[in-house]
């Protein structure tokens, strides 16, 4: 019998023992999931029909006898707010939100209290004892105000009790710990009622005070049978935490003087492949375990994973494991509680809370929405493939609107949707509407989900579990109605998701099992790949969520966490029990907030290794190249060659050349490709934009004196106009974005000065005798290359800012609002300009040069840069150093110079046998 799972042997043993009462026989199992098990193993060993006999989770089979319905978290937190409310002075009444913050961990006490029977007067003022102790020492004049308020807390809590359980008694309903208790007071009618019936209780492992009463009560009538599932490795082990519980039941229950002890296997110590496998993070963990899922695939693709079952030492593994897993995996069961936190459906719900409230908290009278908001909504992947939104993404991001009203939302949808109108609907009339609201719209989205795959019945798991939590928040409100606001409203909801769970269900007997620890209980399987075997993760912990002390629990017979590490232990080694192959993950790193050492149990399976068990430890690294990044190289195909020519024609600006020179595989995907950046809003203005308004400005200003010659006056008129084309310019390039306020506020009085700045240099500069005449602003120029080494004349092409007559000499002026030296535009050796980017500079005023010598006809030409971080340095031309004399006029054999490495660089670009390489950065 040693290869028989224990849920096997109960058949087998209720089939022969109890034959001929099934029909009065109930089978009492610690959990729900373990019914569907027992049935198959019951039919498995029947070899006629049979009446399946009543099987039973042990939290079901309590509420029978206490007669009392169980309600879960969620409600149990509403109703205890009621009798808060009904016992606290209305002035010291907290709201809903702050009251949870505390009322949760109370709940867990209570129901601690009740599940072992205590005197809760006697527990709970002692923990008021206890504070009074620790502010022993103060004088009553120094107690403060929040001093009192905090002591008078601890003197409240047994009327808490008192109510809130009478309170629930009246309406027969209660949580555990309550139902627990009831059912111990109930106990002689039950087993009364019951005479006829027996009753058995197979897998369980560490009882409560009520259910050892329960069970033991039981046993005492003869009513009852009980069979542990007792290795002796452990049993007899005096130190091993696995049989902590059972050897306390063998040594104190009475029964066992004179009954035996029923089943001690020897199951643990029988040949097992136990690897033991350490790798890098949460993810490296999904991706091991999806790993080892396809090797067994492999050598079995029919029945290979009937037996395997993947246990998660915590629940965040649960979607990167199942991204994780192989195609080849068919039938596929999740069984475990993941919570609500992490629920994919409840962060759009999250964030659609956000986008509204802080709508609704701007102080201005319409309801104005934050982009971040709405494009979170619109792309979020619940929303973004159904409500067709897409083309109002682009017009936000195009437009920079930083805040959109709601009317304006609508207008600019072209796409409008049942879906669209209920993510936007405003949210003004009030917290019932609002929650009928999101429960029409989850109620939409599970529209468009099919049961074709898994991934989609997953999401709708999620989906009906926040649906579920808003439906008792409608229910709620609409009897008691204290929510007064949507702020309210958003923190009673983060209180209550956080406390409601996705249940997952499914088929367990085929395929895949995918739970949590607790979920694995009385079940076994061949193969078992265990995550997470790190201290803090498995077993989870020193956690002290309770407001009782460790010596209070210790001395009143509560579970302390040495009790809860004992539990988690029985799982984990009753996991190994009966598998023959079995896999431990733990992560490798020990920093990182998923961090933790290598859990004590693989130490222990080491320290205390059984001579049939095959342990091996391995470290799971990723596949990695030989180099962290390949360059990328696009060869120049006859379709890239065309567009060349294309480009040849229409022309190179000085940009795409210099784009070249920086890094060859830009100018593929921007010129070649036609590749734009992705669009994006700017709420803040960008370096860029601010760039272009300045350019425009100046160009508005200095456009009336184009072929004049600027006078004094021109120029202070042009202060005048100043600050109206600013704020022109920046309604034009940065649109709807806002512009008086915060950061963008700064950007507009830069924008000011920098111009200011500039007028007030060309002042200077007039009034102490300088000519300008304005020859073009902002105009394009352009004009063919033609040379024996390149394959087809090529048009250089590019916009200038502004071109002068100063002194009788040509200027080319290039703006940039960015910092540049004097040491940039000047270039001593002609050698290597187009191999650094640095020169880029000095490539693009010449080319401005190059394209204007034939209309400068016969006078001289200078080109340079004026920088706005840099305005105390003026024009700061071009210039050759040659032999220790700097020129700065570009005269013809300064031309041919620079267009002879222009060459040199075109000829590259239309190599067909030189491809696109990337430079590495």
């Amino acid at each position: 019998m040693i290869n028989t799972s224990f849920l096997g042997k109960i058949a087998i043993s209720v089939l022969q023992d109890y034959s001929e009462r099934l029909i009065d026989l109930t089978i009492v199992l610690p959990n729900k999931r373990a019914k569907v098990f027992l049935i198959e193993a019951l039919k498995n060993q029947a070899n006629q029909t049979i009446i399946c006999p009543n099987i039973i989770s042990v939290e079901d089979f309590v509420q029978q006898i206490a007669f009392v319905r169980s309600v879960d978290s969620v409600e149990l937190l509403f109703e205890f707010y009621e009798v808060y409310l009904s016992i606290t002075d209305k002035q010291n009444q907290q709201p809903f939100e702050l009251f949870a913050n505390w009322a949760k961990m109370l709940l867990q006490d209570f129901n601690e209290i009740d599940r072992y029977l205590l005197d809760p007067s006697h527990v709970l003022s002692y923990l008021k004892d206890i504070e009074d102790i620790k502010r022993w020492g103060i004088e009553v004049e120094d107690k403060t105000k929040l001093i009192e308020k905090y002591i008078d807390f601890w003197k409240l809590l047994p009327i808490y009790y008192d109510a809130l359980y009478q309170y629930l008694l009246n309406k027969g309903i209660g949580y555990q710990g309550l139902i627990y208790r009831e059912a111990v007071n109930n106990l002689n009618h039950f087993s009364d009622t019951n005479s006829g019936k027996l009753f058995v209780f197979a897998g369980f492992n560490a009882l409560n005070a009520a259910e050892e009463k329960i069970v033991q009560h039981l046993l005492a009538l003869d009513q009852a049978k009980i069979y542990w599932d007792a290795d002796q490795t452990f049993l007899n082990d005096l130190y091993h935490d696995s049989g902590l519980f059972l050897r306390r039941f063998k040594e104190s229950w009475k029964h066992y003087k004179t009954n035996p002890f029923e089943w001690i296997v020897n199951d643990f110590s029988q040949s097992k492949n136990i690897s033991v496998i350490g790798t890098p993070k949460t993810i490296g963990q999904a991706k091991l375990a999806g790993s080892i899922i396809e090797n067994i695939i492999k050598d079995d693709p029919v029945t290979a994973l009937d037996k395997v079952a993947v246990v998660l030492g915590e629940e965040n593994l649960l979607l990167p494991v199942l991204y994780s897993l192989p195609d080849a995996v068919g039938a596929l069961n999740i069984t475990m509680g993941f919570s609500g936190k992490n629920n994919p459906s409840q962060i759009l719900i999250a964030k659609l809370f956000r986008m509204h409230s802080n709508a609704i908290s701007r102080n201005n009278a319409a309801y104005v929405l934050y982009y971040k908001d709405v494009l979170e909504i619109l792309t979020h992947p619940l929303i973004q493939p159904y409500a067709k939104t897409s083309q109002l993404v682009k017009i936000i991001k195009e437009n920079n609107y930083t805040f959109i009203s709601h009317s304006k939302l609508n207008e600019l949808n072209l796409n409008p949707s049942g879906l669209f109108d209920l993510l936007f609907q405003k949210w003004d009339s009030g917290a019932l509407a609002v929650l009928e609201n999101i429960s029409a719209l989850l109620l939409l989205i599970k529209e468009n989900f099919s049961n074709d795959n898994e991934e989609e019945k997953i999401a709708k798991t999620f989906l009906f579990s926040v649906f579920k939590v808003i439906n008792q928040l409608i229910s709620y409100y609409s009897k008691y109605r204290h929510i007064d606001d949507i702020q309210t409203l958003h923190a009673i909801y983060k209180q209550v998701v956080d406390v409601a769970e996705v249940s997952f269900e499914g088929e367990p007997l085929k395929g895949l099992q995918i739970m949590g620890v607790l979920e694995s209980r009385v079940l076994d399987f061949d193969t078992v790949i265990i995550t997470s075997m790190n201290e803090g993760k498995f077993p989870a912990g020193k956690s002290q969520n309770s407001f009782i002390p460790y010596d209070v629990k210790k001395e009143l017979g509560l579970p302390t966490f040495k009790e809860k590490d004992a539990i988690y232990t029985y799982h984990f080694y009753h996991l190994l029990q009966r598998a023959k192959n079995i896999y431990l993950i733990y992560n490798t790193e020990n920093d990182g907030l998923d961090a933790g050492e290598r859990s004590r149990f693989i130490t222990q399976l080491e320290v205390e290794k059984q001579p049939n068990h095959n342990l091996t430890f391995d470290i799971y690294n990723p596949v990695l190249p030989a180099t962290a990044y390949e360059p990328m190289v696009i060869l120049k195909s006859e379709a890239i060659m065309d567009r060349l020519r294309e480009i040849a024609l229409l022309g190179f600006s000085p940009s795409a050349l210099t784009s070249y020179i920086r890094n060859p595989i830009d100018f593929y995907f921007q010129k070649i490709l036609k590749i734009r950046e992705v669009e994006e809003v700017e709420e803040n203005i960008a370096l860029n934009t601010l760039g272009t308004i300045i350019h425009e400005v100046l160009k508005a200003l200095y456009e009336p004196f184009v072929g004049k010659i600027i006078s004094e006056t021109d120029l202070l008129n042009c202060f005048k106009l100043l600050d109206d084309e600013v704020l022109k310019q920046f309604k034009l390039v940065y649109k709807e974005g806002e512009i008086k306020k915060g950061r963008n506020l700064l950007a507009f009085e830069v924008a000011k000065r920098n111009v200011s700045n500039f007028l007030k240099m060309e002042l200077e500069e007039v009034r102490n005798g300088d000519t300008i005449k304005i020859i073009a602003l902002e105009k394009t120029f352009e004009r063919f290359l033609e040379h024996p080494d390149l394959p087809l004349p090529v048009l250089i092409k590019g916009n200038v800012d502004r071109i002068e007559l100063r002194n009788g000499k040509i200027r080319i002026v290039d703006y940039k609002t960015g910092k540049v030296e004097k040491t940039n535009v000047i270039l001593k050796s002609w050698k290597g300009l187009t191999q650094e980017i640095k020169n880029d500079k000095i490539i693009q005023v010449l080319a401005y040069a190059f394209m204007f010598e034939k209309e400068a006809v016969d006078l001289p030409i200078e080109a340079g840069i004026v920088s706005f971080k840099n305005l105390k340095s003026g024009f700061m031309p071009f210039g050759f150093k040659e032999d220790k004399d700097l020129s700065t006029t570009i005269s013809n054999d300064i031309l041919a110079s620079y267009l002879e490495e222009i060459v040199l660089l075109l000829t590259e670009i239309f190599d067909p046998n030189i491809s696109f390489e990337e430079k590495i950065k």
